[in-house]
């Protein structure tokens, strides 16, 4: 039986046979087939039409349904598109364990416009409280990506001040809600990064990513090993930096550098971004496999709407077997503060 990837896919290949609006409708469907919350093959044994699902008219419906009745061979997708969910698989796979959105889950990474963000931080912040996160963290990038707006040393003290003013108005308020101050830091292809010592010090979390030389097909291994010796990552973020359709991401040894994410104490990301979902379920198998005890989960997001990505990251640790213990966002916020600050100084009592 076909599923909602697999007509994305046959959505995508029909869309280079067409030309015009026919094929802007076949690529419009190809895209929204990641998020139809039901499996149209389903829709169709239940007697529904494919026209109830997301960029989907009546002449891609008579398309879907010709698949459905008589399933076309699959070619396999190229390798920038593979290992991505569906949110129907989503949903499968978290309606089995309702614990995954009922336990309080933070996000622990959130852009606004004191970067490349679509929303001020005090929206932001009221928009992930909205959804009943317990916390949250703003990371937004630092000075080096200049295309994303990233922030000075200044400037992450002024977003610091404003973090802390919003904190206070909630402690006062008796509202639990509370904000990490913290930073998607940029990697440079040696491993060091991008912000000095004090303004780092002063965080609650730091997350550290590759922004540079991503399409890069050389073993990159010693690039993780270096940015994981850095004392002030705690969580290394987007690990393989891939993108859907765009780029498959840089190559490790990954086994190796798993072992020494797990050697350090430190967590791996499950980015949850639709396009990214990096760590994917396969990897984040086998970062456990090699002893990888914390994960952390951010929806990555730059909007609002964005915030509600968070799901795709729950359910790649429930696939990839990883315990809700393990991942960072159901912790309390002072227990990751205390979790950073003390792999910080195992950090330094090594070097």
């Amino acid at each position: 039986m076909l599923t909602n990837a697999d007509i994305g896919e046959l959505l995508f290949l029909a869309a280079r046979g067409e030309a015009g609006h026919r094929r802007r409708a076949l690529e419009r469907a190809s895209r929204a087939a990641r998020f139809w919350p039901d499996e149209a093959s389903e829709l169709a044994e239940a007697g529904r039409s494919s026209t109830e699902l997301r960029a989907v008219g009546p002449w891609v419906a008579e398309t879907i349904q010709g698949w459905l009745d008589e399933p076309p061979p699959l070619p396999e997708p190229d390798e920038t598109r593979r290992g991505f969910l569906t949110y129907a698989e989503v949903r499968r796979t978290l309606d089995a364990d309702p614990r995954w959105e009922a336990d309080p889950c933070a996000d622990l990474q959130v852009h606004t416009t004191f970067s490349d963000g679509g929303l001020p931080l005090p929206d932001m912040v009221e928009a992930a409280r909205s959804l009943g996160r317990p916390y949250m963290a703003i990371t937004d990038h630092s000075q080096a990506l200049t295309i994303a707006n990233g922030m000075t040393p200044d400037e992450l003290a002024e977003q610091g001040q404003a973090i802390e003013a919003i904190d206070r108005a909630f402690e006062d308020a008796g509202d639990p809600f509370r904000v990490l101050r913290s930073i998607e830091v940029d990697v440079f292809p040696d491993g060091t990064i991008d912000m000095d010592e004090p303004s780092l010090a002063s965080l609650d979390l730091v997350l550290g990513a590759f922004h540079s030389k991503l399409r890069s097909t050389t073993d990159e291994t010693e690039r993780y090993l270096a940015a994981l010796r850095q004392p002030r990552l705690h969580v290394l973020a987007h690990p393989k930096a891939r993108m859907y359709g765009r780029r498959v991401g840089l190559v490790a040894d990954w086994r190796r550098v798993f072992a020494e994410a797990a050697r350090l104490g430190k967590a791996l990301e499950l980015d949850a971004t639709v396009w990214r979902q990096d760590l994917n379920v396969e990897m984040a198998r086998v970062a456990r496999s090699e002893g990888v005890h914390w994960f952390s989960i951010g929806s990555d997001a730059h909007s609002a709407n964005e915030l509600e990505f968070l799901p795709f990251g729950m359910a790649t640790a429930a696939l990839a077997g990883i315990h809700r213990e393990q991942i960072l966002n159901y912790r309390p916020a002072d227990f990751v503060r205390s979790w950073a600050a003390a792999t910080t100084a195992a950090a330094d009592d090594r070097s």
